[in-house]
């Protein structure tokens, strides 16, 4: 009995009433019967056996937390630190499963995202720079393809997860790479219906499609269902700039120009971002696929203002020819060779012989102000010292030829009106045939005698139309007559004989013809130029293209041409 009094107590103190009364009865009736062998059944008792256990393992894990709370407390000098010392640590924690998590989000692709219904073609541009919209910058920008805004980022804090919340946005792309995500939920969208959108992004050219460009007369459709041509496509005027516009398109005629710059494995070892902004550029003008039928030299016009120092601008009307001078000159810089060869001079590089002749008075006193006595006796290149005059004869080359007008005439005719002289280009050309003098005072009095000595693949002419003295800008408004087609150089200047096994090439014909409208200081530049599949003639004024008559083009007060040899 002593033994059940113990179990009795035993049970009583953990305190189960009948549960008690029950186990008693049990074991009387054990000790009364022999005992059978144990059955493998499972204990009445073990479920609240466990629920103790799990109380006594909370309680020990309370007192266990109080004394470490106190231990850090007397450790740290208080217990707060503790507790803030272990939240940061959950903190950093959760921040590393957020980080494995959205790691884990950009491996999954998906093709179906229900999103993609969403997508706006009408509003995405991406002519302009990629910059944040929020924190103008330019790392990481994605574009929102509702509403076409730049966003930063896709993580949980960033500019387009906010805006993906608040506008309920989702679809956005990456600048950059091109890939496409579903935001909030962070998964990339693998859908080939996006692909447009990608090829308007950075447009892509294969050599086979650059061959046959010129051959290419199908017109292409924008979304507002309006056609253009590729290649005419209209540039926005953003502020004065059409001086840009106009050389843009000038230079779009240049076959091999063209062709280097669509293809940008050419020149993806220059870090100029002058040249890459250049060819973007041309790229989206040729591009069959753009969603709209214009282009806006947004970020070529930065890149230029950057290059230049400002000396071309948004917002301040230049000259083209400096314009053309200058960029031609820079894009060479930035990618010629060691051989000082590229695409720019390849194309537009010619060679004149220049003889100088300096009056023995001018000579004399350019001798008496030198430092050295005999380096003034010196003569470059062949020259010859007479009584009256010093001839200096050298060679160098050129990517342009200037062109002098005549004079207008200073009276009324008898209808009190203004006669508009005409000059033929053959006359202006004479400049260039060895024999004609050219005055020039800078850098000192002398007479100049000009001759070609080896032509270019495509020549540049620019006619001195503007003429500038102390007090403004003055214009003239002689009218040039040119041919069209068929510019046979060798009939009016000296050419020099060609090498053996080969032809003397001096037929030339007109693809763009640069004009300037209005005043001095208030007119505008347009342009005519040719396309060559169709060998029809298209007048541009910034985003206004119009086809119109090849004896249009030489009615006008033409600035610059650019002329290409016939091969």
């Amino acid at each position: 009995m002593s033994s059940k009094r113990k179990t009795g107590d035993l049970v009583s103190e953990e305190g189960f009433g009948s549960e008690a009364k029950r186990q008693r009865v049990v074991e009387e009736e054990e000790e009364s019967s022999p005992s059978p062998p144990p059955l493998p059944i499972a204990n009445p008792l073990s479920g609240l056996a466990n629920y103790d256990d799990d109380d006594e393992e909370e309680e020990e894990e309370r007192q266990g937390a109080e004394q470490n709370g106190s231990g850090k407390g007397g450790e740290n000098g208080s217990g707060g630190q503790g507790m803030e010392e272990e939240e940061e640590e959950e903190e950093d924690q959760t921040e590393q499963g957020y980080g494995q998590g959205r790691r884990n989000r950009e491996v999954e692709r998906r093709r179906d995202c229900p999103y993609l219904d969403t997508v706006n073609r009408q509003v995405l541009d991406f002519d302009f720079e990629k910059f944040c919209s929020v924190s103008l910058s330019n790392l990481n920008v994605y574009a929102c393809l509702v509403c076409g805004k730049y966003y930063q980022g896709r993580g949980k804090k960033s500019h387009a997860y906010t805006h993906s919340l608040e506008a309920g946005h989702h679809v956005f792309i990456n600048l950059r790479t091109e890939q496409v995500y579903c935001l909030p939920d962070g998964y990339e969208i693998d859908d080939p219906s996006l692909d447009d959108i990608r090829h308007v992004l950075n447009p892509r050219f294969a050599r086979e499609q650059v061959e046959q460009l010129d051959k290419n007369k199908q017109w292409s459709r924008a979304l507002d269902g309006s056609d253009y041509l590729p290649g005419m496509v209209g540039l926005n005027n953003i502020k004065e700039t059409d001086f840009v516009n106009v050389t843009i398109q000038s230079l779009m005629r240049v076959t091999p120009l063209r062709n280097f710059f669509l293809i940008p494995e050419n020149y993806k070892r220059s870090k100029s971002p002058l040249v890459h902004r250049f060819g973007e550029l041309t790229r989206k003008i040729w591009h069959t696929r753009n969603f709209k039928g214009q282009v806006s030299p947004h970020e070529f016009l930065q890149a230029i203002m950057k290059a230049s120092k400002k000396r071309f601008r948004i917002g301040a009307q230049s000259d083209p020819v400096e314009f053309i001078s200058w960029l031609l000159n820079t894009l060479h810089a930035d990618l010629k060779t060691k051989k000082n060869r590229s695409i720019i001079y390849d194309c537009f590089q010619g060679e004149l012989e220049v003889v100088k002749e300096i009056h023995n008075k001018a000579f004399l006193e350019k001798k008496e102000y030198s430092d050295d006595q005999h380096a003034a006796s010196k003569l470059t290149d062949g020259g010859s010292e007479h009584d009256a005059v010093v001839t200096e004869t050298s060679r160098m080359p050129f990517l342009m030829l200037g062109l002098d007008l005549p004079p207008p005439p200073l009276f009324k005719d008898v209808m009190e009106k203004n006669i508009i002289p005409q000059v033929p280009l053959f006359n202006i050309l004479k400049k260039f045939d060895g024999e004609t003098i050219t005055e020039v005072v800078r850098p000192c009095t002398a007479r100049m005698r000009y001759r070609v000595t080896r032509l270019p693949q495509y020549l540049i002419l620019h006619m001195r139309r503007f003429t500038k003295n102390n007090f403004f800008v003055e214009k003239n408004p002689t009218l040039v007559n040119f041919p069209v087609k068929n510019l046979e150089l060798k009939d009016y200047i000296p050419l020099p004989t060609p090498k053996e096994n080969q032809k003397l090439r001096s037929k030339y014909d007109l693809i763009a013809n640069i004009v300037h409208d209005g005043k001095p200081d208030e007119g505008y530049y347009r342009v005519f130029v040719q396309r060559k599949s169709e060998e029809l003639w298209y007048e541009m004024q910034d985003l206004h293209v119009s086809e119109t008559l090849p004896q249009m083009v030489a009615l006008s007060e033409t600035y610059m041409q650019i002329y290409e040899q016939h091969q």
